[in-house]
């Protein structure tokens, strides 16, 4: 095929899909069956391989996810994405209809919408062309997450005007989406997500975009930032005209006229939610005139023309059959409640923890109770109270136990702690529990040692220390269940590479009480190595800032200990890396840099440098990388296609360089 047959197909291509596309993923009325749609893309696929000049950033293709990303860039937000105050009653509905009515006159009629939870975004579109997608942040200073944002097949990268506009929306992962997810993790032994926006918010914070592709994710438009860019005169006809360019915005709004209608709405949704495809947490309410809108004005946290209604927690009745007790990594003993299933928030809940004792005792808990059961923050279980009057005397008295479930050791409640704790460094659930943290993606980062795959190597017996994950053979692993020779091929490796790991990933990794991975950072850069660090005193510790009395404490203990001066020395035996391997920043009193004790900002796509690589050596030589221009910066670098930085920049007369001038000084 010539380029010029194939540029021409590849536009019809791109436009059948878009099509396709918009019909099954906005309209929910798709047009071709799905077999149709999958050939017209790998027809796309193979003919923009074949000639990569012709592929476009509105292409479907680019849905599948791109490269991975070495960090997000922070975004400012042209138009602050504030937060909404809450109303949790009628009479805080009330309250706010009194409050604009004062201020605006009678004639006011509202817009009422499903409150989606998931994750705000903010999507710009220059000419038509989807330009960049951000998350809320702190309102003023979000991440761009593009590359994520692109792989929602709701998003539409093209739209039916070549219009300039900043629309405002809620990232979600449908319900289907997230039990497919979390039944996936299981399967792989992986922690599962607590609920779909978690879930979201984790897919859409991915540096892998075909992570967050494989994800499933879905997105609801609600706003306008810029409404007066397109002439609107309403909430609800900028909603309108967001349907024609093509986006995809929540049908189950109404218009009311009072705010009866707006409580009649909000009562009604109170029962229908459980049956949504997607989770809601509450209705959000806006007076739909755009003028009264700029009347009524904002505070600095929150506009006056807008309320969030907050559903109140659902609570229902079950039984609590059983008190389980389980030993965390840090020998804290934890009662978990045991429950008749039963259906909270849109979940199955058969477990909530009873966090300790104390707690226990002061709520009158006793196995056999019924009890009343909500979801915290529509999230994490928790027993509200018991229901004492349907008692049959066959209830039970619960006693936290005095030795360890696991091993038997006598436990021992620390001075100001509550929790009971096991202090035997070999108890194999601290051990276990160890082994997990080991492994996780803030510490050693081994991808394919799962909780369930951790659990089962122990049980098997095949490791007892972090030591052991070194020493595993492809025969053991494929011995295994579900362990094929592929994913013992990718584990083995990934086991390896994490030998390479630099020192304040081991030192997380170690699970040294009170370090974490701030901590861990801060002691391997000023130590260096792990030798300095294991023979460093308390009085070295505490002289580091942000080191404290507990934590130098904690430190000098566990190097202390002969099982951890052999574990580290067989990590050392097995080839696990004891140095830091990051730059060590230094102070801007020790340093002669032109960057010592500025404040830089880097803006634009670098070519020869990353980003995570410019800000290691900008702070290696005492500078500071910040995320945002302001009267306080010194100097922005400004690479290809810098924006509004590189404009506030300018105006405030701040000194700019290119990237071939940072070269050139950080090669002085």
């Amino acid at each position: 095929m010539d380029l010029q047959t194939a540029e021409t197909r590849i536009e019809e291509l791109r436009n059948l899909l878009n099509q396709y596309g918009y019909e099954y993923y906005v309209l929910d009325k798709p047009s071709v069956p799905d077999a149709e749609y999958d050939l017209l893309m790998q027809e796309l696929l193979t003919l923009e391989e074949q000639f990569p000049g012709l592929v476009t950033p509105d292409s479907p293709t680019v849905r599948v996810g791109g490269a991975v990303l070495d960090m997000f860039e922070k975004v400012e937000h042209r138009i602050p994405m504030l937060s909404l105050g809450n109303a949790f009653n009628e009479q805080d509905l009330r309250d706010f209809d009194r409050r604009v009515r004062q201020a605006v006159g009678e004639n006011v009629s509202y817009v009422c919408e499903l409150k989606i939870d998931g994750l705000a975004v903010s999507l710009r579109y220059e000419n038509g062309q989807f330009a960049q997608g951000a998350t809320r942040g702190d309102g003023t200073i979000g991440e761009d997450i593009s590359a994520n944002l692109k792989t929602i097949k709701s998003v539409p990268l093209r739209l039916k005007e070549a219009v300039s506009i900043e629309v405002r929306g809620e990232a979600f992962m449908p319900k289907r989406s997230f039990e497919a997810l979390n039944e996936a993790r299981k399967e792989r032994g992986e922690e599962l997500f607590a609920n779909p926006r978690n879930a979201a918010a984790g897919s859409l914070r991915q540096l892998d975009p075909k992570i967050a592709a494989s994800r499933r994710l879905d997105v609801f438009l609600y706003g306008i930032g810029n409404p007066e860019a397109i002439g609107a005169e309403s909430h609800s006809g900028g909603l309108d005209y967001l349907d024609y360019l093509g986006f995809k915005t929540n049908k189950e709004r109404r218009k009311c006229a009072t705010i009866d209608e707006v409580i009649e709405f909000v009562n009604g949704w109170v029962e229908k939610r459980p049956h949504l495809p997607y989770e809601i947490d509450g209705i959000v309410i806006k007076v739909d005139s755009l003028d009264q809108q700029d009347e009524l004005g904002t505070t600095a946290k929150s506009p006056r023309w807008a309320i969030a209604y907050k559903f109140p927690a659902e609570e229902v009745v079950t039984t609590l059959l059983d008190i389980e007790l389980s030993v965390g990594r840090t020998g804290v003993v934890t009662p978990t409640a045991i429950l008749t299933p039963v259906k909270v928030a849109g979940t199955t809940v058969q477990r909530a923890s009873l966090h300790n004792e104390d707690l226990i005792r002061e709520k009158d808990i006793k196995i056999g109770d019924k009890v009343v059961v909500k979801k915290a923050g529509d999230i994490i279980p928790e027993v509200v109270n018991v229901l004492a009057d349907q008692r049959t005397g066959a209830e039970i008295d619960f006693h936290m136990p005095t030795h360890c479930p696991e091993c038997e050791s006598e436990l021992v409640r620390l001075e100001g702690e509550v929790a009971l704790r096991c202090i035997n460094p070999k108890c194999p659930a601290q051990i276990r529990e160890g082994l997990i943290h080991f492994v996780s993606r803030d510490a050693m980062n081994i991808d394919g040692l799962g909780e369930k795959v951790i659990s089962q190597l122990f049980a098997e017996k095949l490791i007892g220390d972090v030591a052991d994950i070194y020493k595993l053979t492809r025969e053991q692993l494929l011995a295994l269940e579900r362990m094929g020779e592929k994913s013992v091929s990718n584990l083995l490796a990934a086991i390896e590479a994490s030998k390479n790991n630099s020192l304040e990933k081991l030192l997380f990794g170690l699970g040294i009480r009170h370090v974490g991975a701030k901590a861990a950072k801060t002691l391997a850069i000023e130590f260096g190595e792990m030798e300095k660090l294991a023979a460093a005193s308390k009085e070295e510790l505490i002289s580091i800032n942000e080191i404290g009395d507990k934590m130098a404490d904690s430190i000098v203990s566990f190097f202390e200990q002969e099982e951890a001066k052999e574990l580290i020395l067989e990590l050392m035996a097995v080839g696990v890396n004891m140095e830091y391997k990051g730059a060590k920043p230094v102070s801007a009193a020790d340093s002669d840099s032109t960057f010592a004790g500025k404040t830089v900002v880097l803006t634009g796509k670098l070519e020869q440098l990353s980003r995570n690589e410019a800000k290691e050596k900008i702070e290696a030589l005492g500078g500071n990388v910040a995320g945002s221009v302001s009267k306080k910066t010194h100097l922005v670098i400004a690479g290809a296609d810098a924006g509004s930085k590189l404009a506030k920049a300018q105006d405030l007369g701040i000194e700019v360089w290119d990237e071939e001038k940072l070269l050139e000084e950080l090669n002085k």
